[in-house]
């Protein structure tokens, strides 16, 4: 039986107040929370110092567990965009603690131990919900994967900083990126192991977060997207692990979807159940959102986004400050959902010349690829650095992006100013 969010969360601190629960990597600020959320802020003994209360405000007001320090991240709402000089020098894959972070509400503190994933449908065989405990997952043949996950709205500020466009969403730069390994089972051995039919055509998972409601009220219910059966059988994966530790609150504990190379909200995060169907599915996110409106898409908008684009940023603060008569050694990341990136250009007189990047990884359609150049600005001033991405496609960064009006899949050289001094 699905117990709620509350129930739990009453129920977990119970079990804490009497020596009855494991930690499983909750901190104290965490189960100081959900005392909050209780109404029973003193029972856990001494109230907390001003420290510990103004920590708890913050991670409270961005519905976010982890710590968000301003050196690594910048808060919107709800979630908190990676600095990408936060970056610099920190492995191909993204720290844990560094990985941005995309909430429709608040992240759910969910045990491992109460949690198990529905799969029902009539695309099922036999038409009868399966239930799978995270032990039962385990069970599966286990695979590990490296790759990027990513919002559809990254780069969604600069439609306006750069183009002069108006769009709706959360402003973000290009931090709204992260690439992991993750470690879990696939997707399509859960499906036959449920007893997929043959007439099914697609799978619909759907998270345990808080239903959505919009600005004016409207209750979408818990954010939930289909996938077509021929992509859920390809390569998407039930993963618990991340950089090989269990997958932390914000990003999907106790398990979440991965489907390498889409748009982010295709990888649901604290999965809970998966409907199969035997006909098209539809939610307000692949017919509301995550599609294309504007003057340069179709009248009804276009097909649901899919695979992510390919983009191009520096490890570097926009407006840094760098001296003159130094050579300086600029890095950055790069990445494509349609291929691996073969190629990287940059350019310090804001596209005037260019030269190439080298690049440090090997191309990959579902990660990024490292690269760096060096630079030795002679005199001081405002200066334009761009840097131009190509996949195994051909596909090359555009310099202008088509508008939509909700902000997705900015793709354009982004010019990214610095000074010298």
């Amino acid at each position: 039986m699905r117990i709620s969010e509350t129930a739990h969360d009453r129920r977990r601190l119970r079990q804490w107040l009497a020596g009855e629960a494991r930690a499983d990597g909750v901190a104290r600020r965490d189960m100081l929370r959900l005392l909050a959320a209780a109404g029973l802020a003193g029972a856990a003994g001494a109230a907390p110092g001003p420290l510990a209360r103004a920590a708890d405000r913050a991670v409270t007001a961005a519905g976010i567990v982890k710590p968000l320090p301003e050196a690594w991240f910048t808060v919107r709402g709800t979630n908190a965009e990676t600095r990408f000089a936060a970056l610099a020098g920190t492995g191909y894959h993204t720290p844990n603690e560094r990985f941005f972070v995309r909430n429709h509400t608040t992240t759910p503190v969910l045990d491992a131990a109460d949690w198990s994933l529905t799969v029902w449908g009539d695309g099922l065989r036999y038409r009868r919900p399966v239930e799978f405990s995270l032990d039962d997952l385990k069970t599966f043949p286990s695979v590990s994967h490296s790759a990027f996950v990513e919002c559809a709205g990254n780069g969604r500020s600069l439609f306006t900083t750069q183009q002069g466009q108006s769009v709706s969403g959360t402003a973000w730069t290009l931090g709204a990126i992260g690439a992991a390994r993750w470690r879990g089972v696939r997707l399509a051995d859960v499906l036959g192991r449920a007893g997929l039919d043959r007439r099914a055509v697609d799978v619909m998972p759907r998270g345990l977060d808080a239903p959505y409601a919009t600005a004016d009220g409207t209750d979408l219910g818990r954010v939930r997207r289909p996938l077509p059966l021929s992509k859920a059988l390809d390569d998407v994966l039930l993963v618990h692990e991340m950089n090989g530790e269990p997958l932390p609150p914000d990003h999907g504990h106790p398990v979440r979807l991965l489907v390498p190379s889409w748009i982010g909200i295709a990888s649901i995060k604290w999965i809970g159940d998966i409907e199969v169907a035997a006909q098209p599915l539809y939610s307000p996110w692949n017919t509301d959102f995550y599609r294309l409106f504007g003057d340069a898409h179709p009248a009804g908008g276009s097909a649901p986004l899919t695979r992510q684009t390919v983009k191009s940023a520096f490890e570097l603060d926009r407006e840094a400050s760098l001296p003159a008569g130094t050579t300086h050694r600029l890095t950055g990341r790069s990445w494509s959902g349609t291929g691996g990136i073969v190629r990287v250009e940059v350019s310090t007189d804001g596209g005037t010349t260019w030269g190439e990047a080298r690049l440090h990884d090997r191309p990959r359609r579902d990660g990024w690829v490292r690269w760096s150049t060096r630079w030795r600005p002679s005199a001081p001033g405002p200066y334009t650095l761009l840097a131009r991405a190509t996949d195994s496609t051909g596909r090359t960064q555009p310099d202008a992006t088509a508008a939509n009006t909700q902000g997705y899949l900015f793709d354009a050289v982004v010019r990214h100013p610095v000074h010298v001094v």
